[in-house]
Order: C-alpha cells, then sequence, then structure tokens
C-alpha cells in the first residue's frame, strides 16, 4: 500500500480506502462487510468512510460493530462522518451549530468510538452563517470528538470562504474535501479546487468508477441483476450513468485496458491516482473479489505513461482548460 499526506497536513492517509455508501446496511449483510473490512485492513488500508445518511445510520452502527470485533489497534485507523441530512424535522438538516455538535455524537455512538479522524460537511448550507459552522468544527475539534474537518462536495468559492472565516477567527480551516472525480467527472478536482489545494487542501475523492460505469459491466447496455444500478429507488442513478456516449467511450477504455493487460476498473482508479492533488481514492466494494482486483489498481500506476495518457484523453475528450480568470 502506498501512503499519502492528506494536503499539507500531518496525517497519512492510504492511497486506496474503502466507503459504506449504498454497501453496509443495505446491499451487503454484515458478515461480508466484516470481511471487506478485514481485506482491505489486511491490504494497508488505513481509512474507512461513512456518513450519517448512509442507510440512515445503519451504516454507521455495522461499521462500529465490526470495529468493536476487529479491536485493531486505534491508532493504525482512520474513521470519517459526515453531517448534513440528520433527519426531516427542523435543525436535523443542515450545518448550524446545534445539528453539527449533535450529529458527531450521534455518530461516536454508532461507531462506538471516542472521537472522529475526520467529519465532513456533506454539502454546503446556504441558509446557515459560514461562521457559525467553523465554530462549531472548532468546538468539535477542542473537545477532542474530530481531528481534522472538511468539507463535500463544495466549489471552491465556498471551501476559500470556509477557510478564509477560519483564518479570520484564528480557528482550524477545512484541511480536505471530499468530491466526485472520476474519467468523466473532473472539473472541480482539476480546476476548481486550484485556489484551495494552495492553501493545503487534500482531497478522499469517491465513485472512480462513475457508479459502475467504469467497471466495463454495463458495456452491453444492459444492467445486471445484483449491480447497485439495479436496486430499488436508484432509478435517478441508473438514468444519469448509461449514457450512450459515455458506454461507446468505456467500450474503447476497455481495449486500451485490455492492450496494457489491466482490468477497466484497474486502469480507471489507477488514472484517478495519477492526480498529484488527490489524497486517497475511496472504493465500494459489495464482495472480497471485486475489492482485491480494485486493491491492485496500484500496481498499474507505472503502467501509465505520458503515451497511455494521452491515449487516454483522446478518448475521453473531456480535459478542463482554465479560463483567464483561473
Amino acid at each position: 500500500m502506498e501512503y499519502r499526506k492528506l494536503g499539507k497536513s500531518g496525517l497519512w492517509v492510504s492511497a486506496l480506502s474503502l466507503g459504506s455508501w449504498l454497501t453496509f446496511g443495505k446491499q451487503v449483510n454484515e458478515e461480508v462487510a466484516e470481511t471487506l473490512m478485514q481485506t482491505a485492513y489486511e491490504s494497508g488500508v488505513n481509512f474507512f468512510d461513512n456518513a450519517e445518511i448512509y442507510s440512515r445510520g445503519q451504516s454507521e452502527l455495522v461499521m462500529g460493530r465490526i470495529l468493536k470485533k476487529m479491536n485493531w489497534d486505534r491508532s493504525t485507523y482512520l474513521v470519517s462522518s459526515k453531517v448534513f441530512w440528520g433527519g426531516d424535522k427542523p435543525n436535523q438538516t443542515g450545518l448550524m451549530r446545534k445539528h453539527i455538535i449533535e450529529a458527531c455524537e450521534g455518530a461516536l455512538r454508532r461507531f462506538q468510538l471516542d472521537y472522529l479522524d475526520m467529519f465532513f460537511c456533506h454539502r454546503y448550507d446556504q441558509r446557515t452563517p459560514i461562521e457559525e459552522t467553523v465554530r462549531a468544527m472548532e468546538t468539535l475539534i477542542q473537545q477532542g470528538k474530530i481531528l481534522y474537518w472538511g468539507t463535500s462536495e463544495w466549489n471552491g468559492a465556498e471551501i476559500m470562504e470556509a477557510n478564509m472565516h477560519a483564518r479570520l477567527l484564528n480557528m482550524t480551516p477545512p484541511a480536505m474535501e471530499q468530491p466526485h472525480y472520476n474519467m468523466f467527472t473532473r472539473n472541480a478536482v482539476e480546476l476548481d479546487y486550484l485556489r484551495p489545494y494552495h492553501y493545503g487542501m487534500g482531497t478522499t475523492i469517491w465513485s472512480p468508477l462513475a457508479s459502475g460505469l467504469l467497471s466495463g459491466k454495463y458495456n452491453e447496455g444492459k444492467v445486471p441483476a445484483n449491480s447497485r444500478l439495479a436496486m430499488e429507488g436508484l432509478e435517478w442513478l441508473r438514468d444519469s450513468v448509461l449514457l450512450e456516449d459515455r458506454l461507446d467511450k468505456v467500450r474503447q477504455l476497455s481495449a486500451l485496458a485490455l492492450e496494457i493487460g489491466v482490468t477497466m476498473p484497474q486502469l480507471a482508479i489507477a488514472w484517478c491516482l495519477k492526480n498529484p492533488n488527490v489524497s486517497t481514492v475511496i472504493l465500494g466494494a459489495s464482495n472480497v473479489s471485486q475489492l482485491k482486483e480494485n486493491l491492485n489498481s496500484l500496481s498499474v500506476l507505472p503502467l501509465l505513461t505520458e503515451e497511455i495518457i494521452t491515449n487516454i484523453e483522446a478518448i475521453l475528450q473531456n480535459k478542463p482548460t482554465r479560463t483567464w480568470y483561473v
């Protein structure tokens, strides 16, 4: 396993990590979840990602029970949660001080842990002053309940606003952002975050396989019965993923992967890892063989020569370009 610094912080995070969105507490049972976490940990993964909204708290309960059972040295792994969507009643959704504090305490109870290594603001809250959010995060840091705080799916201007307020208040600025990043979703990571990178921001990117599209399993235009896109309630995701122009590009990328002797998922994940601003790539898996295959993506990095990257860009035709004001 390769370990990278989380931006300019002192925290080392495994280049590949394991997330639980749509799997723990929903797609896989607890026995499979335990095997996935154990396989990841034994392979050198030290970061496990979660959120209050994942399976409405069940994902964190499952992960918490597994962590307690495994009894790993607490200094050898990192756990995150995210705050925003806590419920349907007033003050259960958003980044107001009340919800941030209560969401953190709720996550700690579900995880059965004393502190979170990372705590993300899951979306930007236009209804709450950013100063209130920054002060709430600082309170949790001073109490020892979280070690680092960050954002998820914020734009560059929003992140810089939080950074500015934190520095003006002599408080801890956000250390990381968790953005959507893959071969088809590039603008934020490759362009919009240039200023936050300058201030030391790390990234814990999610959906490196574009919800499975870049795995190649949808190349025939069909949805396997046991796949994520076949799950009830995810029709919106299926409609946004299975686009014919993207399927055609994945077919071309799959042929390129075959030429260099790797699988399509490994090529897509290694491509994300090639970006120096990516601190860790969060993997999602529903079975051990899938996880092991994806964990081998690190071995693909040396194969991504300048020529191969050029060939990939020729297929994608979507490289973000700077404008005069960036």
